[in-house]
């Protein structure tokens, strides 16, 4: 029902009902007129007839013979081309325009379970090539919130709203039943106020869906405290990140391009997180370990308490997995779909 009220709503908007009842009226007024004036032509002929002229088909399948058949023929052609034309002109309009509030970010999305990415920079570009590049993403909605002037990349799953992270702007993105966002910081800005932003989105973001995963990127690693009582679920401090994966590979030469293979959907072994089997229930880590390095070839790392809570990396092998367990594991494929 709410599509249809939609769709009646559009017809009125756009004047199309008029039109519509113009083309039934002229369609039953050269049906009835055909069927009277010409001999040996049934009602159902001519409104066959009515339909392959409007639409200038033009079968030639039956032909007026009478003078005023004739006349009702160059009437319905006349009219009805004029008429068509203006309908399907409306039709084809409302999509280019529909198209171009889209690229400009001006439309409403009624998504589930989707991504929001708000920013846009060299970063979110290559967020989006690694979720595109894992099979599980590549058809998941993702929606930029930005303030730039059009859609930045031609992907058919990314939709844009142009303008800051604001309530108007994740009410139109249908943030209530989204599954994740990532707040980017603001490349334009200072190193405080771009944290100070992020932060304050984080509160925006928290205020409207405290259940939404939250991914909160920092400059200053002294701000994390702020970003964790806005209620941020994860935190990333870029240029600590680097700082210390740098200094590691200073120390140990090659850990960088062991990270660099885990943390790329695009070439390599991959991180996969899936959840605990049903009988894996109640058995010992070392046991669950030496299986899936078995059977699946892969490596777990860590185990994590429900889809959201605390990580336990490198587990004590006597640890024994509780129901709602996650496993986080290395592995050429998801072990899921093995």
């Amino acid at each position: 029902m709410k599509h249809l009220k939609k769709f009646w709503y559009f017809l009125l908007r756009e004047n199309l009902v008029r039109l519509i009842m113009i083309l039934v009226i002229l369609i039953i007024i050269s049906t009835i007129g055909m069927s009277i004036v010409e001999p040996n032509t049934t009602m159902a002929n001519a409104f066959w007839w009515s339909i392959v002229t409007l639409t200038t088909v033009g079968y030639g399948d039956i032909t007026p013979t009478t003078i005023a058949g004739r006349l009702i023929g160059i009437l319905i052609m006349f009219f009805g081309i004029g008429i068509l034309g203006l309908f399907t002109a409306t039709i084809a309009s409302f999509f280019v325009e529909r198209k171009l509030k889209e690229e400009r970010g001006m439309s409403k999305f009624e998504f589930e379970n989707h991504i929001v990415i708000c920013e846009w920079n060299f970063r979110a570009k290559e967020i989006l090539n690694e979720l595109r590049s894992d099979s599980r993403m590549e058809t998941t909605p993702v929606i930029l919130i930005a303030d730039i002037e059009r859609k930045p990349l031609d992907d058919n799953f990314l939709h844009f709203i142009q303008g800051g992270v604001t309530e108007e702007n994740l009410r139109r993105a249908n943030f209530e039943k989204a599954k994740t966002v990532v707040i980017l910081g603001d490349d334009r800005l200072d190193d405080y106020a771009r944290d100070a932003k992020v932060i304050l989105s984080t509160l925006t973001v928290e205020s409207i869906n405290a259940d939404v995963y939250t991914i909160a990127e920092l400059v200053d690693g002294n701000n994390v405290r702020h970003c964790q009582r806005a209620h941020a679920d994860e935190i990333i401090v870029g240029s600590e990140f680097s700082s210390k994966l740098i200094s590691r590979a200073t120390r140990d030469h090659g850990i960088s391009k062991v990270l660099s293979e885990l943390l790329s959907s695009q070439y390599g072994n991959d991180l996969y997180k899936i959840a605990v089997k049903t009988e894996m229930i109640g058995e010992k880590f070392i046991d669950i370990f030496t299986g899936m390095k078995r059977d699946h070839n892969s490596t777990v790392l860590a185990l994590q308490r429900g889809i959201t809570g605390d990580v336990i990396s490198n587990p004590a092998m006597e640890m024994k997995v509780e129901q709602g367990d996650y496993l986080i594991l290395i592995a050429e494929a998801n072990p899921e779909k093995n």
